[in-house]
């Protein structure tokens, strides 16, 4: 990530955070601004609003999420394996996500039809790589394999209940490798 030095990036960074931490109901504006070393009113000045800072947030997040894991190309269960490290070595993201969903449940977001492109994408590369055209079947699959692969960081007591005696890094080991090894054997029926 870049060296954050302008009063917008301090924004964001110091709003990643609290977002990540509080969401975007429980995220406090004067934290943020305190915490970026700013009058709260720069978050006006620069964003409108809470929201629109959440939603930028948010944005900045998922650009970093896409140029960190690129698009389902090549070996598909191992790309399922990247996009389970990339979750669990970035539970901020994860954390905006999540509150993203409780804040807006099924309603559009914003930028919702950019991201819907960046999705439609990433279908297209795996039906790409599974030799065929794009359809409700790839984007259901694609659906499926993000599930998989971070549904374990999403629930992580689950992993402890049901491998107690584990430890947690022998518990990421097993969890990850049947990640993989079942998206492998269900991409050769898909």
């Amino acid at each position: 990530m870049a060296t954050r030095n302008t009063t917008r990036d301090l924004l964001l960074a110091a709003a990643r955070e609290q977002f990540a931490d509080h969401g975007i109901a429980g995220a406090r504006v004067d934290a943020i601004a305190a915490r970026a070393g700013v009058n709260k009113e720069r978050i006006y000045g620069y964003f409108g609003n809470k929201e629109k800072l959440f939603d930028a947030v948010v944005t900045e997040a998922k650009a970093e999420h896409a140029q960190g894991l690129g698009l389902p190309e090549g070996d598909l269960a191992e790309y399922v394996g990247r996009l389970y490290d990339f979750h669990r070595d970035h539970p901020t993201l994860r954390r905006l996500m999540l509150w993203e969903a409780l804040y807006y449940g099924d309603r559009p977001v914003p930028e919702d039809d950019a991201r819907t492109r960046a999705y439609e994408a990433k279908a297209d590369a795996l039906a790409k790589t599974l030799g065929r055209d794009a359809d409700e079947q790839t984007a259901s699959t694609l659906m499926t394999l993000i599930g998989m692969a971070c549904w374990p960081h999403t629930m992580p007591q689950l992993t402890r209940f049901l491998l107690p005696d584990a430890t947690d890094e022998h518990r990421h080991e097993l969890v990850r490798a049947r990640v993989v090894e079942f998206a492998r054997q269900g991409l050769r029926k898909a």
